[in-house]
């Protein structure tokens, strides 16, 4: 006898079926750091070092890698200038700059629904007095 598919049979199969592009697509933009060079670039053409003091925490191989996958998947471009010294810019291209909107819709997102764990700054602002007693201890 033959059974009517219930919902939950139908969200494991459906679930388990992703679209490729889709999945292509999260495994370059969730990795860790691509994000935020996404968004450094999208401030204009940018050099190495200038990425590594903007992406703070990341490592030189790090970088190096992740924009050596986005320039393989036409991403970013690598731009050399011939001079002495050899100057070199990363900057994005027509596919990268197609991601703004998306970067943009991150930022919306996070301003709404990220909370960040308070620093000691902004304790030592919003607690003053209780800051001061402590001191007097």
């Amino acid at each position: 006898m033959a059974t009517k598919p219930t919902e939950t049979t139908l969200l494991s199969t459906t679930s388990s079926h992703m679209c490729p592009r889709y999945e292509h697509a999260i495994s370059i933009l969730g990795k860790r750091w691509t994000g935020l060079l996404l968004n450094a670039l999208l401030l204009g053409p940018q050099r190495f070092c200038e990425l590594t003091s903007q992406v703070e925490g990341l490592s030189d191989r790090v970088l190096s890698d992740r924009l050596r996958e986005l320039e393989a998947e036409g991403v970013v471009k690598r731009v050399v200038y011939p001079q002495i010294p050899v100057r070199v810019e990363y900057q994005l291209t027509e596919k990268g700059r197609a991601l703004k909107p998306v970067v943009d819709a991150i930022h919306i997102w996070a301003e709404q629904w990220v909370t960040l764990p308070p620093t000691a700054l902004d304790l030592a602002i919003s607690q003053p007095e209780e800051r001061q007693r402590n001191l007097e201890h």
